[in-house]
């Protein structure tokens, strides 16, 4: 049985004023000109300031200037006066009858008040031994992948880097993951003892993080930040269908686990599954995988393929795949599709996805099969769908900067 929460929605900050800032999203560096643009901070103590509320910001996820003791009153008032601390409006939180909780966050431009409200879904899933909260990087998506419920949502606009954050910081505090936060004790798989509930983040949601690039990679390396969220490069990863430009990039400048939604192993399928495919076909594709940065036995690259009944799932797509594979540190995640309204696939028996996963692991691929959470909320892998699309196409052109 899933469950509906009833939400007091008075923790989230939502954006008061056009002239008034975020400064969710920020780099120390921009922390400190903000600052000093504003005239609240000398250059010689911008970047002390800058520290502080860092620290306030994404170790304690306070969202009050007034609970930053640190800082004398004075530059609280003017700190207030001057910036927001926004979080996202949650519209609604879902929790599966396997502890998955799927979340509806609602965000406002603070700069364009008068734009319509954007939303996104962020899931958590919740397992022994870690938690994983997998994040959004766009309002709907570009890709119109065909086996994909996101895919069907016209793209209306980038999130920010402070919006991706957001997410995080949300989820933080509604699982109590801040220092003197309180856990949910709702039979879920959330831990008490005093452990992170938040290990693992994926940029597996709504979106192309690579079509949103520069915004994605300041969000990942704030909360990869030692002094900060301090989330683990080695348990952050990244998803990409395959925007091959931006590969390279990613390893270099991120330094994030990489993840490519493969899902046909010849051309010709992956132009219907992965329309991104035509720009950038397998070749290339895996040609960038294999001179991905730091790509070792130890950092292995994952592979994604849902398994789609009668589709992709033969033994000679299983042999070709791992043909295909050859000569890249790989690690392949089989994903039984998970149906959703208006889906045209179906999901291969699990017969045939154990013989599919036998010819991988005897080739010498790890290839563990997906099992799929949150099915019953629609938070599962290609499920995810906001209701952003009901906005005219001149909201989203607008929003898109059209």
């Amino acid at each position: 049985m899933s469950i509906a929460l009833n939400l007091d929605h008075s923790s989230a900050i939502r954006p008061a004023a056009a002239s008034r800032p975020s400064l969710i999203g920020l780099s120390k560096p921009q922390l400190a000109e903000a600052l000093g643009s504003a005239g609240i901070a000398t250059d010689k103590d911008a970047r002390m300031r800058a520290s502080q509320l860092w620290n306030w910001l994404y170790v304690y996820g306070i969202t009050d200037f007034d609970k930053m003791t640190n800082i004398t009153k004075p530059v609280r008032q003017v700190l207030a006066d001057t910036f927001i601390l926004d979080r996202p409006e949650i519209v609604s939180e879902q929790i599966s009858s396997d502890g998955t909780r799927k979340w509806l966050f609602r965000f406002r431009d603070p700069a364009n008040p008068n734009f319509p409200p954007v939303e996104v879904e962020t899931v958590y899933i919740p397992e022994q031994d870690r938690g994983t909260l997998c994040v959004s990087s766009q309002v709907g998506c570009t890709l119109t992948c065909s086996f994909c419920h996101t895919g069907t949502q016209k793209l209306v606009r980038n999130l920010t880097a402070g919006e991706i954050l957001g997410q995080v910081l949300m989820a933080r505090e509604r699982l109590g993951d801040f220092p003197g936060g309180s856990r949910p004790d709702d039979g879920g798989l959330v831990p008490s003892d005093g452990s992170r509930a938040i290990t693992n983040m994926v940029m597996m949601g709504m979106g192309e993080p690579l079509y949103n690039y520069e915004a994605v990679k300041q969000a990942l390396l704030i909360a990869s930040a030692g002094d900060g969220m301090s989330l683990s490069k080695r348990r952050i990863t990244l998803s990409t269908s395959g925007v091959v430009p931006f590969i390279e990039p990613t390893g270099r400048e991120i330094d994030v686990m990489l993840a490519i939604s493969l899902h046909a192993t010849n051309n010709d399928l992956r132009d219907v599954l992965v329309p991104i495919n035509k720009k950038w076909p397998i070749e290339q594709l895996l040609e960038a995988c294999r001179t991905y940065p730091g790509v070792s036995n130890s950092r292995r690259i994952t592979f994604e393929y849902v398994m789609l009944d009668g589709i992709n799932d033969s033994d000679a797509d299983a042999r070709e795949l791992v043909r295909l594979l050859a000569n890249i540190p790989a690690k392949i995640n089989l994903i039984p599709f998970n149906p959703w309204p208006g889906a045209n696939y179906g999901t291969s028996p699990s017969s045939r996805i154990e013989r599919f996963a036998d010819i991988v692991n005897k080739a010498g691929y790890a290839s563990p099969v997906r099992t799929p959470r949150g099915r019953d909320i629609f938070a599962a892998c290609g499920q995810l769908k906001s209701e952003s699309e009901r906005l005219s196409k001149k909201d989203r052109d607008a929003l898109a900067g059209v």
